[in-house]
C-alpha cells in the first residue's frame, strides 16, 4: 500500500512547554520505530540528567550555533531561557533519505519561520486542557523553580494566543486525555486527515 499523501509531509508538531509533546512522540516511536524519524535540534543549553548528545539535541557550544546560523544551515532558530535551540535542513533531509516521515518539535516563534519556508508541512498544535492543569505539570515533573513556571506559564500564553490565529495550525489536539490525544495523533502522524478539537478557553 502506498502511503497516504499527507505522510510524505513533514510534521510539525508545537504546544506549551509540560503538555505532553514528548509522551505522545514516544509513544508513536514505540508503536512505529520504523515508520518516523525525529528532527533532532541543536540547542546551546547542557544536557540533563539521561540525555544524549545527537539523540535529544545536538548540543553545541553558543559560538558554533552562531556560525551554523550564518552559514543558513537552520530551517527556523529561536532563542529560550538564555539559550539558543535551531532546527537544521541537514537533519529533516537525512530522515526523508530514509524514507520516513520527519517529525518536528517546535517553539512556536519557530513555526513563524517554518512558515515562510518551502517544508510544505502538516502543523499540529498541542494544547493544555486549561492553564491551571498545565500549573500542575510543570510543578509536577521537580525540575521547575517557580520562576521558571512562571515564565513557562507566560510564554505558553502565547503559543497559544498565535495558535487561535486562523490558518496557523492545521490541527489542535487538546491533551485533556492522553489515550485520547494519542489516538488522534497517531492518525493525524499516519498521514490521516482528522478533524481536531477547539482550542479551549484559557482564561484561569
Amino acid at each position: 500500500m502506498s502511503p497516504l499523501p499527507d505522510f510524505l509531509r513533514p510534521l510539525v508538531l508545537s504546544g506549551p512547554s509540560g503538555v505532553g509533546k514528548s509522551t505522545l512522540l514516544q509513544r508513536l516511536f514505540s508503536e512505529f520505530p520504523d515508520k518516523f524519524g525525529f528532527s533532532v535540534s541543536h540547542t546551546t543549553r547542557a544536557p540533563r540528567p539521561g540525555e544524549e548528545d545527537g539523540k535529544q539535541y545536538h548540543f553545541v557550544a553558543r559560538e558554533t550555533f552562531l556560525q551554523l546560523v550564518k552559514d543558513g544551515a537552520f530551517i527556523e532558530t529561536a532563542e529560550f531561557s538564555g539559550n539558543f535551540y535551531g532546527t537544521s535542513f541537514e537533519t529533516v533531509k537525512q530522515v526523508q533519505e530514509r524514507g520516513q516521515r520527519c517529525i518536528l518539535d517546535i517553539e512556536a516563534q519557530g513555526v513563524r519561520q517554518i512558515k515562510g519556508t518551502k517544508l510544505n508541512a502538516i502543523y499540529c498544535f498541542i494544547s493544555p486542557p486549561s492553564l491551571s492543569a498545565l500549573r500542575e505539570r510543570l510543578q509536577g515533573r521537580g525540575t521547575e523553580t517557580e520562576t521558571s513556571v512562571q515564565k513557562r506559564l507566560a510564554t505558553a500564553l502565547k503559543e497559544i494566543e498565535y495558535a487561535k490565529e486562523a490558518g496557523v495550525h492545521d490541527l489542535v489536539i487538546v491533551n485533556d486525555d492522553l489515550e485520547r490525544a494519542y489516538q488522534l495523533f497517531k492518525k493525524v502522524a499516519v498521514g490521516e486527515r482528522v478533524d481536531g478539537d477547539k482550542l479551549p478557553p484559557l482564561d484561569d
